[in-house]
């Protein structure tokens, strides 16, 4: 499919004379042409676009500025040397049904030729062509999520047997692979620009599945209970069961790309067949819910990482908490529920604890004793200890 780019450009370049290079809506490169070894051919914004296959959010800025999301034909665009745009460009917007899909671009250092530039309208039937490509491309890829949403969310028996037979189908080839998944808590699209990089369905905007590495599929996943965040589920293709580099550096970078702070991602163990993926999925999702409680886990966790909480997590999600902790869930006494999780996190040593709270010891006598009084459980009982450390620790999930 690249290939097939690479030949769409090339003939671009060969037609304005000039080389070209295409990226997706996301300012990801997808192919660039050939071009000489004449150094003055290239500037710092398309070295680092080829090197690193990916823009700078100021170089974006700078070219948003200028209605190429919203433009239906070239768009010229001065230099910019203080945001490394040493050279003008000229934007071909890539379209398809009126949806920008993405723009090719040329260096441009002339002043402006006739109006309309005959070499550009042929270049702009390229682009037509180049945006019916990625679009039948995206409409694929929403095919592939839509059987992944079927096949993580169906029950077991013949729907979920369906499902799993429906995403091989669409993965075609890719069915074989090694998968994990990737929970996404929290991920929002970068705004859109008067709507244009919005799907063309109105659905709720997914990430270019270009712009993660080794993605096969994503899509929503929908919340498990009243008023929570729908999670994003990416499929991640591996190289091998031994190996979830790729997984997390796709959470990585869906991370990045969110507009709003505070996302976090989960892992889940490699699925070796489809017929692990709903098990891998709950691993990633316990994982994602741990890492949002957990500082220390953020902002990507592993499901092998988790230490108690791969347990805790496998409690049914309307459990209630123990009676003996309730007490200490009350908004009140949430400095003594702190100080309760850092003392058995400290394995009851008091300097410790006192030390992470930075409190005197009496102080942190003082509130123990009341934690004692407040459960009824005696802190010098190891079964006491236990029930009160996973209460305060499931209470978070």
């Amino acid at each position: 499919m690249r290939e097939d780019y690479e030949e769409l450009v090339d003939e671009v370049s060969a037609l304005v004379g000039a080389p070209a290079t295409l990226e997706d809506r996301d300012f990801r490169l997808i192919a660039f042409g050939a071009h000489d070894s004449d150094d003055g051919v290239m500037d710092p914004v398309r070295t680092r676009s080829i090197l690193t296959r990916r823009s700078t959010a100021e170089v974006r800025s700078w070219f948003e500025r200028f209605g190429i999301a919203r433009a239906t034909g070239p768009v010229r665009i001065p230099a910019a040397p203080a945001a490394g745009v040493v050279r003008g460009r000229i934007c071909l917007p890539v379209r398809h049904r009126g949806i920008v899909h993405g723009y090719v671009w040329l260096l441009d250092d002339s002043d402006a030729g006739p109006d309309p530039d005959p070499r550009l309208v042929a270049a702009m039937e390229v682009c037509d062509r180049i945006g019916d490509r990625l679009a039948a491309e995206s409409r694929a890829g929403a095919d592939v999520g839509r059987e992944l949403r079927a096949a993580l969310t169906a029950g077991p028996g013949e729907r979920r047997d369906a499902a799993r037979a429906a995403l091989g189908k669409a993965l075609g080839p890719d069915a074989d692979e090694v998968h994990a998944l990737v929970c996404v808590l929290g991920w929002t699209a970068p705004p859109a620009l008067d709507g244009a990089t919005l799907p063309a369905d109105g659905s709720r905007e997914l990430p270019g599945i270009r712009t993660i590495p080794g993605a096969a599929a994503l899509c929503w996943i929908p919340a498990p209970g009243p008023g929570g965040a729908d999670p994003l589920a990416v499929l991640v293709r591996l190289r091998s069961a031994q190996h979830l580099a790729p997984a997390r550096t796709a959470a990585a970078r869906l991370l990045e790309t969110s507009a709003a702070p505070g996302a976090v991602a989960g892992v889940g163990e490699p699925a070796r067949d489809l017929d692990g993926l709903p098990e891998a999925w709950r691993q990633a999702a316990a994982a994602a819910r741990a890492a949002r409680v957990q500082p220390r886990l953020a902002p990507v966790a592993d499901w092998a990482g988790l230490g108690p909480y791969r347990m805790l997590s496998a409690l049914p999600g309307g459990a209630g908490a123990d009676p003996a902790v309730l007490p200490l869930l009350e908004p009140s006494h949430r400095e003594l529920a702190r100080t309760a999780e850092v003392y058995l996190d400290c394995a009851g040593q008091a300097g410790r604890t006192a030390a992470a709270l930075a409190i005197h010891r009496q102080t942190l006598y003082y509130r123990l004793s009341r934690i004692e009084q407040l459960t009824g459980l005696d802190l010098a009982e190891g079964e006491d200890r236990l029930l009160l450390h996973m209460g305060l620790k499931a209470a978070r999930l």
